[in-house]
């Protein structure tokens, strides 16, 4: 199946211009681990493959340019008060949208989700969530946790991973995006 009106390369020639070249690194090895856990967890590759490497596309936009394309991709969410770190992964699904002609809603709502998680994530989405999380580049208390729960089961991985991130911000004392706490909320109501 086409994903996509372009290929791997061209893509890759077109983020090398849009992202700081640290990030390009990222964005490779967040593929290179989103793959080894899709071919882990029988998920389709190429639509992993195309999340992983369009997950960061919209991180170094001016953000009111972000803000606007968010906006568009997520219009029932309010997104006024947001900063590049939620802005970047629904601008860049728009984009993928817009340029790159993708329709494929868990590919759209993986990269969408990326940063925050999502309300009912697919096999895609959940590798994604954890791929950006554990790539090897990643370095911080806990991480390694991550790769051994995401080895044997992304769904506990992906809690592990929520969990953390947020208990995260609030020791860092640093605002909530309010969708976050409404996933959090609704990942919780399932585990009951």
């Amino acid at each position: 199946m086409t994903y996509w009106n372009t290929n791997r390369q061209a893509f890759l020639d077109d983020l090398a211009q849009r992202i700081k070249p640290k990030r390009y690194q990222h964005v490779l090895r967040v593929e290179q681990t989103a793959i080894e856990l899709a071919e882990r967890y029988g998920a389709d590759v190429e639509a992993v493959s195309i999340a992983a490497l369009a997950h960061d596309y919209a991180k170094d936009l001016d953000v009111e340019q972000a803000r606007v394309l968010a906006q568009t991709f997520w219009p029932q969410v309010d997104l006024s008060q947001e900063g590049s770190n939620i802005l970047h992964g629904p601008a860049a699904a728009q984009i993928l949208m817009d340029c790159y002609g993708v329709t494929d809603r868990r590919i759209l709502e993986a990269v969408a989700g990326h940063t925050v998680g999502w309300y009912q994530f697919d096999l895609i989405g959940k590798i994604l969530y954890l791929a950006d999380y554990m790539e090897p580049g990643r370095d911080f208390p806990g991480v390694e946790v991550a790769r051994e729960l995401a080895a044997t089961d992304l769904n506990v991985a992906c809690w592990y991973k929520m969990k953390r991130t947020l208990t995260y911000l609030i020791e860092k004392e640093k605002t909530l995006f309010d969708g976050a706490v409404e996933i959090y909320n609704r990942w919780c109501q399932e585990r009951i």
